[in-house]
C-alpha cells in the first residue's frame, strides 16, 4: 500500500505521540508499504481553523496515496478540508482535545466530532480512548486499539534486583512528564508534603508552561520540599533509564491521559505506577496490583499511596515484581502495526483491497 501520515510538527519530536507515530510507520515499512508524510506547521487552534478555507492548504494535502494516516491533534486544519481530499482516511487518536479542556469541552466535542465524521477508521492507543471516540459517534466496527508497546529501554531486570531495591531508604520516586497542569505534579508534591513519609522526587520534564512551572516552584518552597524534591529537567534516554532504575515508584497523577506510555515504560524497571484513574492509564495500571490510581487533583489519596508503600516494603515488591510482569506481557510493535494495518487494507482504495 501508498500510506500517508498528516501531522501537525516534526516527526522527529520526543513526545510519547511522535515516537508512536515512528514506530508505527517503521512496521508499516517492514511489511512492505511506501510512505509519504506530511508535516503541517503547529497552529493555534483559531488559526488551525482557517486552514480549512484555504486552497493552497488543500494542495499541500492532495498527495497519491491508497489511504491516509491523520494523527488527530491535527484536526483543527482538517476538519473541513477532508470533505474534498482524493482518499479514505485512518484517523490516530492519542486523546481527543475535549478530554483534557474543561472550560472549553463543550466546543472541542463539537469540532472533534466534525472531523471523526471525515474519517473512514479510527486507530485508539487504548480502550478509553475507543469509549470516548465512539461516544462522539464513530461506530465501533470502524475502530481498532492498538496500543504503543513501550519498549523504548527493555531493561535487563529480574525479580532478586526489584526485591533488593525495594528495601532500600528512603523511598524514591519519579516523576516523568512535561510540566503542563494536566501531568498533575503540584497535585504530586502536595501528596508528598502531607504524606508520612521521607520519600525523595525527582522530577524529569521540560517546563513548557512557564506559568505552570513557576507555580512548582512555589508550592515546593511553601511545604518545605526543597531538600526532598530535585528538578532534573529534560534527559537523555540513558540519563532517564538511570533515573528509571534508581527509583522505587513512579508517579504521573495526571488529570488524563489518552494511553500514558510513561507507565508501561517504568514498569520495564519494575516500578508500579501511581496514575490517574481518569482515562488510558487503567489499561496498563491494576489498581492495587502493578499501581495505584488515584482521582484526578487528590493529594490525599496520593498521600496515603506514599505512607502505604514507604511503610510496606514486602507490597512494594510484590508491585514491582507484577508491574514487570505486566510489561512483559503487554503487545509488541509488531502485533500493534498489524491491528493498525489490517484496518488500513480495509479502508484503501478499492484496487488495493482486490
Amino acid at each position: 500500500m501508498r500510506v500517508g501520515l498528516t501531522l501537525y510538527g516534526d516527526l522527529e519530536g520526543r513526545s510519547g505521540g511522535f515516537r508512536y507515530d515512528r514506530k508505527l510507520l517503521d512496521g508499516l515499512r517492514t511489511a512492505g508499504d511506501t510512505i509519504e508524510v506530511i508535516e503541517l506547521p503547529w497552529r493555534r487552534y483559531p488559526r488551525g481553523l482557517l486552514d480549512n478555507v484555504s486552497p493552497r492548504f488543500r494542495d499541500r494535502l492532495e498527495v497519491d496515496v491508497d489511504v491516509m494516516l491523520q494523527d488527530e491533534l491535527a484536526h483543527p486544519s482538517l476538519l473541513g478540508t477532508n470533505r474534498r481530499l482524493p482518499y479514505p482516511i485512518v484517523s490516530i487518536v492519542h486523546h481527543l482535545r475535549a478530554s483534557e479542556s474543561r472550560r472549553l469541552s463543550p466546543l472541542y466535542r463539537t469540532l472533534e466530532r466534525r472531523y471523526l465524521e471525515t474519517v473512514e477508521g479510527v486507530v485508539c492507543n487504548s480502550t478509553a480512548t475507543e469509549s470516548v471516540v465512539t461516544g462522539l459517534g464513530v461506530d465501533a466496527t470502524a475502530t481498532v486499539v492498538a496500543p504503543p508497546a513501550g519498549d523504548r529501554f527493555d531493561p535487563p531486570i529480574d525479580e532478586e534486583a526489584i526485591e533488593r531495591r525495594a528495601r532500600e531508604d528512603p523511598l524514591r520516586v519519579v516523576f516523568v512528564g512535561n510540566l503542563t497542569p494536566r501531568k498533575g505534579l503540584k497535585t504530586l508534591l502536595e501528596g508528598l508534603s502531607t504524606a508520612e513519609t521521607d520519600a525523595e522526587l525527582t522530577v524529569v520534564g521540560r517546563p513548557v508552561d512557564g506559568e505552570y512551572a513557576a507555580t512548582v516552584r512555589r508550592t515546593i518552597r511553601r511545604d518545605g520540599l526543597a531538600d526532598r524534591v530535585r528538578m532534573a529537567g529534560e534527559l537523555s534516554d540513558d540519563e532517564l533509564a538511570g533515573a528509571l532504575r534508581a527509583s522505587h515508584l513512579l508517579a504521573v497523577p495526571s488529570r488524563y491521559e489518552g494511553f500514558g506510555i510513561v507507565y508501561l515504560e517504568g514498569m520495564s524497571f519494575g516500578l508500579p505506577a501511581i496514575a490517574s484513574r481518569a482515562g488510558g492509564a487503567t489499561d496498563v495500571v491494576t489498581d492495587g496490583e502493578t499501581g495505584v490510581l488515584v482521582d484526578p487533583g487528590d493529594p490525599a489519596a496520593i498521600a496515603r499511596a506514599l505512607t502505604r508503600l514507604d511503610g510496606d516494603r514486602d507490597r512494594l515488591a510484590e508491585m514491582g515484581k507484577a508491574a514487570r510482569r505486566r510489561y512483559e506481557s503487554h503487545p509488541d510493535w509488531r502485533e500493534t502495526t498489524a491491528r493498525v494495518r489490517r484496518l488500513l487494507e480495509a479502508v484503501a482504495a478499492p484496487e488495493v483491497r482486490t
